[in-house]
């Protein structure tokens, strides 16, 4: 049996073969890889390929780098995550990673944070979600791949019952997206946590949040939903709190930096003198003041026995 060669050879083979200079820091990184024989082969690896790792010197990653780096990947099946954030990956980099998922059967976890993907590149990723069996992870943070972009996961959600955790915060979504995402959620059974903060929101009247609350009546898979930056008010959080009374999966509920004052967490200290589901609440950057702050006190002090954070 012919022994495979390193992943750092096939790299500089396939930048000879395709005419294009190797990245050093994609050649230090896959170096550093094949040190570590062992742990390889038995747990699988995540492949840290992060352009803000500023404690070695970064060349980042551009789309003709990620086209000879995905040749190389392909069939390494102990690559099991990749980590490609803050690099400067565009459309045509979304369109070689969308190629990449299609047929690739190894990889968990996908980071693409702080790219400059846009909304083509997000319909091309979310069409090869719709297809792809095996990822589990999936970060989008920062590109900004607008509420046309959003509706394309929201639609991957319909039909794709791998994936686990989404991430879509500072994604420059709209209103549109963040119901169409609560409609698919409300049907979605494997989706455990989803990242919904910053989207852009230009009505003050929370339908979002009306949705959202109607989705969580429905879903009992959702173990973590992020919805910071909403604009959430004392309407949308009584809408949330009326919907997570019925709600036995919800376990960490990030309602950080809103507009929920004490009047708003009047409701919140209601439900948890009841839910016994929730272990993290994030009420971190809102105005809840003194009299927020006992209404919280008193549930955790004679009721709440679950919450945690």
């Amino acid at each position: 049996m012919s022994v495979r060669p390193d992943l750092h050879q096939h790299y500089v083979r396939a930048c000879e073969k395709l005419g294009q200079p190797e990245n050093p820091f994609i050649a230090r990184v896959l170096q550093g890889t094949d040190k570590n024989d062992k742990i390889r082969w038995t747990k699988g690896i995540t492949l840290k390929i992060a352009g803000n790792n500023h404690l070695k010197p970064v060349q980042r990653v551009t789309d003709e780098d990620l086209g000879v780096l995905a040749s190389v990947l392909l069939n390494a099946a102990f690559v099991t995550g990749l980590d490609l954030g803050y690099n400067v990956l565009t459309d045509a980099g979304a369109k070689t990673m969308a190629a990449f998922l299609q047929e690739n059967s190894s990889l968990r976890y996908l980071n693409l944070m702080f790219n400059d993907i846009g909304t083509s590149g997000a319909e091309l990723i979310a069409r090869a979600l719709c297809r792809n069996k095996t990822l589990v992870h999936m970060r989008m943070t920062g590109n900004k791949i607008g509420n046309q972009g959003g509706m394309f996961f929201a639609s991957m959600l319909e039909i794709n019952s791998t994936l686990e955790k989404l991430d879509l915060g500072d994604c420059d979504v709209g209103m549109q997206c963040l119901i169409a995402t609560a409609l698919a959620l409300a049907q979605n059974k494997s989706l455990k946590a989803i990242n919904l903060n910053r989207p852009l929101l230009y009505s003050q009247e929370e339908e979002t949040t009306v949705h959202i609350a109607q989705m969580l009546r429905n879903n009992s898979s959702l173990v973590e939903l992020h919805l910071s930056k909403q604009e959430m008010k004392t309407f949308g959080v009584e809408r949330l709190c009326e919907a997570l009374y019925g709600n036995s999966s919800l376990r960490y509920l990030d309602l950080s930096c809103n507009k929920i004052t004490c009047d708003g967490v009047k409701f919140l200290g209601e439900l948890l003198k009841q839910n016994q589901t929730l272990e993290i609440l994030d009420l971190s950057a809102n105005r809840i003041e003194d009299d927020g702050a006992m209404y919280l006190s008193e549930a955790l002090a004679l009721n709440n026995r679950a919450l945690q954070a």
